[in-house]
């Protein structure tokens, strides 16, 4: 996860919940992608750096145990920028270019990105999973054509150097269970669209935030029927409300229940959910040599498998400390 800013339900209910089960079945790695956050946040990174100990507080009160998962920053791991560089030598541009994401988030981000390092920023992620060479990667839909781009520079990669065999994995992915949760405004839930519910937010903005929250545009009046699968509030049933899905949607399609009625319901689950996390968030925020004294440990441990790596690539590709041969 990038340090760009608080992390909200999209991430505990997509991502973060989807982490904890997945530490308990797999040697797991969770980076905090500080590196990354210097695409947008190039000329004023001291701001992104102070994000990163709520994000991990927020991991940890989510669930996330530092004795069953590793977990550290991006740039305590120096490799990672080292396999960057490597990688996108054999990167050509063209790939790059076609990435879906990138005149989209160039389109509706309000800061300059025009630059070399958000071009190539799908390379550098390319090295954060490569460098520990997995078998899974945990991701939702929308990252697919990233992760299918990791496999095939990873297959150039090993087409060049890896005579014994591959050197590098081509990872699948392990999609969350929720992999797409609706923001404010009917989109994607993205801190990038400003439509965000963010896991620190008080009650009273939380409550604030669902009451504007987009509804069916074509139901206009209390007693129009509405059509629950175009309402993004609707959405929200399968995260917090399941078991009255359907009455609600009928209810919706009769006019026997309103908008105002039906985003009451969805604020007092989505309170009751958060509770337990949000008082353990707390606690994990008041003891800040705790937060560096595991990510000082996670980066030590990855270290470790990121330096078996590089020996390996260095010593495939002629990367090694003897110059007189």
């Amino acid at each position: 996860m990038q340090p760009t800013g608080p992390l909200h339900i999209g991430h505990y209910l997509g991502v973060l919940k989807n982490y904890v089960k997945l530490q308990e079945d797999y040697s797991a790695y969770f980076m905090v992608a500080n590196l990354h956050a210097l695409t947008v946040f190039y000329t004023e990174y001291k701001k992104a750096h102070a994000f990163i100990s709520p994000l991990v507080s927020d991991w940890l009160a989510a669930g996330l145990d530092p004795e069953k998962a590793v977990l550290f920053v991006q740039s305590d791991v120096p490799a990672h920028s080292e396999l960057y560089t490597i990688l996108s030598m054999y990167t050509p541009v063209s790939w790059l270019m076609r990435n879906p994401t990138y005149k989209e988030k160039q389109d509706n981000m309000d800061k300059d990105i025009d630059s070399h390092g958000f071009l190539g920023y799908p390379v550098l992620q390319a090295a954060d999973i490569l460098l520990y060479r997995p078998e899974f990667v945990p991701i939702g839909e929308d990252q697919l054509p990233h992760l299918e781009l990791t496999r095939e520079i990873a297959r150039r990669f090993n087409y060049y150097n890896a005579e014994g065999g591959p050197l590098l994995s081509e990872p699948k992915a392990l999609l969350s269970e929720f992999p797409k949760v609706t923001g404010t405004d009917g989109r994607k839930m993205s801190k990038s669209y400003g439509n965000v519910i963010n896991l620190a937010d008080s009650q009273e903005e939380l409550s604030q935030k669902l009451k504007g929250m987009k509804t069916d545009t074509n139901r206009v009046r209390r007693n129009d029927p509405g059509t629950p699968e175009n309402c993004p509030v609707f959405s929200y049933y399968d995260f917090f409300l399941p078991a009255e899905k359907e009455e609600v949607a009928e209810s919706c399609r009769t006019a026997s229940i309103g908008c105002k009625d039906c985003k009451q319901n969805v604020l007092e689950q989505l309170l009751q959910t958060l509770e337990p996390f949000r008082a353990q968030r707390v606690k994990c925020q008041s003891n800040p040599e705790r937060i560096n004294e595991i990510l000082s440990a996670g980066a030590d441990k990855a270290k470790n498998t990121a330096r078996d790596t590089m020996n390996d690539l260095s010593n495939a590709m002629g990367l090694i400390k003897n110059y007189t041969l």
